[in-house]
């Protein structure tokens, strides 16, 4: 006997079709037994010496003609057995050639899905997808995927996280974005060169071999020190150049969208309501022409970095965006500690400062390169106030106030009497603006 009702349901249930990653995937998977042959090598160069010296050009063919179709083998096989399937729930990624691994995303818990294109994929017209799920750190991804596959997929997977029907997401699309800034390549060198830790590295990088030179006369303690220097100066400066090449911010309803990179592209998104905290940074040389860089910490996500050179006017702007209805206390209304705190920290000090407004808990640090962090007090987490002997003496204390992106933002040196008093307000605020935020939604 059969409950007609039951077996309807079953029936009108659709089907789950699983659907495989572009047909260039294997190229990409085939690298993996060529990774852990140079890992090998680098991290035992004499033994990798030695071994291919002993091999004349008769084995060496052998071994390229067995290792190069094992590893092309390995690249189908596992683009073979990696199957991935969209639900009425969830996202669901099958992986694994011996263990198999399957991921059951539930869709309600994404919070961003990036695109990003090395410049390679770029070539080939495949990208990969990346997912910002709530409860984990890291990041899901599904690679590669033809380019207007990946982002139809994406514009489905925000819609059904949005509540979107399944039947429905499919015709949504993706959501318009209007563009907001984008930082000239010009603005965006001169930024850097103006950036002292830019030259910090570079100045390392010349200066400290040569002194290991004429101290040791060792080649390998010059080339072992040296090398990282070099590459760190690069990175600082022609790394963060490449990087952050074109630097678009797009407002869009499932959220801020930013664009960014001369040889690998990437698409990301800040999602609505969870960024924990902002941060404007203000280093020395640009002062003078009245330029900031804007930096987020948000639950769950890598996203980083929301302006990497803008006027403040400008900056302030977008930070209104991602910030509703917050507005940036400017310096003079930033209350410096007491002219005691000196004997705590001499001259650095009258770095810090302090603002709360109703929106939120601004605390600024640093005298040369100076950085306001505004945490909006939905957002806290805990508050603390912590003493330390010295500053017991002087009657000071630090507030803490911790957010959900495991991150601490710290009003130091404030009078202890005022620290108190800060401590139960700001518990007051976050309980308040807690119950009276807004819900986390995509496209709200």
């Amino acid at each position: 006997m059969t409950t007609p009702g039951i077996d309807d349901d079953v029936r009108q249930k659709p089907p789950v079709t699983e659907r495989r990653l572009h047909p260039v995937t294997p190229l990409r998977r085939a690298w993996a037994p060529v990774a852990v042959l140079i890992g090998w090598a680098v991290h035992d160069p004499d033994q990798a010496q030695r071994q291919l010296t002993r091999l004349t050009p008769t084995v060496l063919l052998i071994v390229l003609a067995v290792f190069v179709p094992a590893a092309a083998l390995y690249g189908f096989l596992t683009w073979w057995y990696t199957h991935f399937a969209v639900t009425e729930a969830e996202l669901r990624i099958r992986t694994g050639l011996v263990f198999r691994r399957t991921a059951h995303i539930r869709l309600e818990r994404i919070q961003a899905i990036d695109i990003t294109q090395p410049l390679l994929a770029r070539v080939a017209g495949v990208a990969k997808l990346k997912l910002d799920v709530i409860g984990t750190d890291k990041k899901d991804e599904l690679a590669f995927l033809g380019e207007r596959e990946a982002r139809a997929l994406r514009a489905e997977l925000l819609a059904r996280a949005a509540g979107f029907a399944p039947e429905t997401a499919h015709e949504v699309g993706e959501a318009p974005a209007r563009e907001l800034l984008r930082t000239p390549p010009r603005d965006l060198a001169i930024a850097l060169v103006l950036t002292g830790a830019t030259w910090a590295t570079l100045a390392a990088a010349l200066v400290v071999p040569p002194l290991l030179w004429f101290a040791t006369h060792s080649l390998w303690t010059v080339l072992a020190t040296g090398v990282p220097l070099l590459g760190a100066a690069g990175a600082s400066s022609v790394g963060r150049f490449v990087g952050e090449y074109d630097w678009t911010v797009g407002e869009s309803p499932d959220g801020l969208r930013i664009d960014h990179g001369l040889l690998d592209r990437t698409h990301e998104t800040v999602p609505p309501g969870r960024v924990q905290t902002v941060r404007i940074v203000e280093p020395l040389l640009w002062r003078r022409r009245g330029w900031v860089r804007v930096e987020l910490d948000v639950a769950g996500s890598s996203n980083s970095v929301l302006v990497p050179v803008a006027a403040r006017e400008v900056a302030e702007a977008i930070v209104a965006r991602v910030l509703p209805g917050v507005v940036v206390p400017p310096l003079s209304a930033l209350s410096r500690p007491p002219r005691r705190a000196g004997r705590c920290v001499p001259v650095w000090w009258r770095g810090h400062g302090l603002a709360v407004t109703d929106a939120v808990f601004a605390a600024r640090t640093g005298l040369l390169r100076r950085s306001l962090a505004l945490v909006p007090h939905a957002k806290v987490q805990s508050v603390r106030l912590a003493q330390g002997p010295w500053q017991r003496v002087w009657r000071l204390a630090d507030v803490h106030v911790d957010t959900g992106a495991n991150k601490t933002v710290t009003a130091r040196l404030r009078d202890v009497e005022e620290a108190a008093e800060l401590l139960r307000a700001q518990a007051e605020r976050s309980r308040t603006g807690r119950r009276d935020a807004r819900p986390d939604r995509w496209m709200a």
